[in-house]
């Protein structure tokens, strides 16, 4: 299984996220909102989940991934519709990750690895766990340094990835490099994108933060929602290339 279907990115990022928008009428943003709105998220990208698991196909895979990025663009740079995108993106997004996690756990059945998908979703929420845990005690801080080297980290991977893709079309010795093979420098690379992945939490955690306290408009709970789902979905397809590299050594 080639590793180029596992590109990622989060770009829900934007320091200036609240900029130009005003809470007029229809309430303001909310913790128990957000949250809600991120479970509501949650439960659509496992409902369709369930759809991608029971029918893996690589076309499906492929459409799903490519719909969930035009979705995610959208709500970037339209903030103000995501009530109607975020669960939208959700949707398509549970059958990328569905089919995904079909794909891996069929590629991995005959390894010691076979429980990819449920290795792949305890990390994930340890992860979590542990980044709202260190950000809710304040050992990590999202200050504009931390947010810029985060940031710069994240769009780094982005440009490896993007650029491994668009080159894999020309020469598709490109996914045989060090990064993606399963030697320690793939491994050590997983695991430092894991870690960006995972400080873009705090990144999520601080926007939810500075949306309630600057009291931001109802829909922003949609678009937080959505951030962090973005993340989630990244941590747990990276932790799925780790665990793949690992039953190739």
């Amino acid at each position: 299984m080639k590793q180029g279907i596992f590109r990622t990115s989060n770009p829900t990022m934007k320091e200036d996220v609240f900029q130009g928008y005003t809470a007029v009428g229809g309430g303001v943003m909310t913790l128990t909102g957000t949250i809600g709105k991120s479970f509501v998220l949650l439960a659509l990208l496992l409902a369709t989940a369930v759809i991608g698991w029971m029918n893996p196909s690589w076309p499906l895979l492929i459409g799903s991934a490519i719909g969930g990025l035009v979705i995610a663009i959208v709500t970037v740079f339209k903030k103000e519709w995501a009530p109607f995108t975020a669960p939208a993106y959700a949707l398509v997004e549970g059958l990328f990750v569905g089919s995904l996690s079909a794909i891996v756990t069929l590629a991995l059945a005959k390894t010691s690895y076979g429980n990819a998908v449920p290795l792949a979703v305890l990390g994930t929420m340890l992860t979590f766990g542990v980044m709202l845990t260190l950000y809710a005690t304040r050992v990590i801080r999202v200050t504009e340094t931390f947010r810029t080297v985060v940031i710069g980290a994240t769009i780094a991977v982005i440009i490896t990835y993007a650029a491994s893709w668009l080159l894999s079309i020309f020469w598709s010795g490109v996914w045989d490099m060090p990064i993606y093979g399963s030697g320690w420098a793939g491994i050590l690379f997983s695991v430092l994108v894991i870690g960006i992945a995972a400080l873009n939490l705090a990144l999520d955690f601080d926007l939810i933060e500075t949306g309630i306290g600057v009291k931001a408009p109802k829909f922003m709970e949609w678009y937080a929602g959505f951030a962090l789902l973005v993340t989630l979905v990244w941590i747990y397809i990276e932790m799925l290339r780790l665990i793949m590299k690992l039953a190739n050594r």
